[in-house]
């Protein structure tokens, strides 16, 4: 199929069929990824109880704001290597690969080994508590030490996705989340190794994963014109700091959340092991949201950008009310089961009484956050189709930093409401996309981007 067609195809005809067409798939990969990280807690819950669930917890947010340069730079990389690609570029592409390898995954080893001599400081730092510190500790060194997997595995799939394909990334994570549940259970419950156990099937499976695609890769080398020659493996200049340049701001806006979330997580744990706990059973359910706000977010910029390219604006409003659409009525149904059954739903995640005794403090702010999601999606979608990137940092900094630990601190300090005013300003910050871009819609500066009109 060819662009021109492609254009039309998403210009044209009926939007809500075109829009679950992209975002269905974009679902089933998303959901993966949110499952491969959901399997840890679950599994450690209800076989070691609230206390491995607080390591967990802890680890895995250490763990994520670790990845935030591979997350910012492997996306700047893509976004490069795709340009390439529709120039006709092959030299720009090889040059670009060998300094998303060089780069990322030196940054890794670094970042790994910092963890490593920081880890009783960075444990402390976030209040462990101490019935989780043990257990923490031996999560967040292993996964650490596999950091490198995680990284060079976002290094290939941004490769291959710049290239066009997106069905290898989508197998390849299938079998390693498919791979991380087996291990889990045989580490955990049969064979006793307790949150070790779930590290090392997190590492094994990211390793197996990272493998798999690199063996991919060195197999297509010619077709993608990089031979994994030493030389091939210099940086240039030029290239870098084209990479540096797109890579700094994704960074900055993956990292601005994250490091939000290491915050609240260290007030929170001051409360002790049961709301530490409790942490991690509400990041996994909002991860869990955020799969279908991130799917329809992502279908919803490519519609969006392609027509705004076209200057069907028109067009362009009823592909953002679909999605807000689509969002909310996820929300709603999200909500009912929430409000319904939360013992169903907070017992997936553990059989500790002490925990589950606490659990209903978490209903209304992951209610609020299914909301907030839904909002999300199509504020994002105007933002990222038309592409001001300057706006998403803004987003992520106002958002990740200033509104959420602002708000939490607000409500949980200054009103005396404890962890559960940390998360209900955790869970009302999500709404500052809604604004900012509710704002960008209503004054009409994402009609006639030049740098779209020149594109299309």
């Amino acid at each position: 199929m060819t662009q021109r067609s492609m254009i039309r195809n998403l210009t044209e005809g009926p939007v809500v069929p075109l829009l679950l067409r992209f975002a269905f798939p974009l679902f089933l990969s998303n959901a993966l990824q949110a499952v491969y990280n959901l399997v840890d807690l679950i599994v450690v819950g209800n076989y070691i109880g609230g206390a491995g669930m607080s390591a967990v917890s802890t680890g895995g947010d250490i763990l994520h704001l670790l990845t935030f340069v591979a997350m910012g730079f492997s996306s700047a990389g893509q976004v490069i290597i795709a340009r390439a690609v529709g120039a006709g570029k092959k030299e720009e592409i090889r040059k670009t690969i060998g300094a998303l390898f060089s780069f990322l995954l030196t940054a890794a080893l670094l970042i790994a080994l910092l963890c490593f001599l920081l880890r009783h400081h960075i444990l402390r730092w976030l209040n462990t508590p101490p019935e989780a510190l043990s257990y923490a500790l031996d999560y967040t060194v292993t996964c650490a030490a596999g950091l490198v997997f995680i990284y060079g595995y976002n290094v290939v799939s941004a490769i291959l996705r710049g290239m066009g394909d997106s069905k290898r990334p989508f197998v390849i994570i299938a079998i390693a989340a498919v791979l991380n549940m087996i291990l889990d259970v045989i580490f955990v419950k049969y064979l006793g190794m307790a949150v070790f156990g779930a590290a090392l099937a997190t590492v094994i499976a990211q390793g197996t994963s990272f493998t798999t695609a690199i063996l991919y890769l060195y197999r297509q080398r010619d077709s993608f014109g990089f031979d994994f020659k030493p030389a091939s493996f210099r940086i240039e200049g030029a290239t870098f700091r084209r990479l540096l340049g797109l890579g700094i701001p994704m960074a900055i806006q993956s990292a601005a959340i994250s490091f939000s979330k290491i915050v609240l997580l260290s007030w929170i744990n001051r409360f002790g092991v049961e709301y530490s706990a409790l942490t991690g059973v509400f990041n996994k359910i909002n991860t869990m949201s955020g799969v279908i706000s991130q799917s329809f977010t992502t279908a919803g910029s490519s519609m969006t950008g392609q027509n705004l390219g076209a200057r069907k604006y028109r067009r362009v409003t009823q592909i953002l009310l679909t999605v807000l659409g689509f969002g909310l009525g996820f929300a709603a149904l999200a909500s009912l089961l929430m409000w319904l059954a939360p013992d169903f739903v907070y017992g997936l995640f553990t059989e500790d009484a002490a925990v589950l005794s606490l659990a209903p403090v978490l209903t209304l702010p992951i209610i609020l956050n299914f909301f907030g999601a839904a909002t999300r999606s199509a504020s994002f979608s105007l933002i990222n189709g038309s592409g001001k990137p300057g706006l998403n940092l803004a987003i992520a900094i106002i958002d990740g930093v200033f509104a959420r630990i602002g708000l939490a601190a607000l409500f949980g300090f200054s009103l005396g409401m404890g962890c559960y005013g940390f998360w209900l300003g955790d869970s009302l910050a999500g709404f500052m996309p809604l604004v900012i871009g509710g704002s960008f819609y209503l004054s009409g500066r994402w009609k006639g981007s030049k740098e779209l009109s020149r594109e299309s």
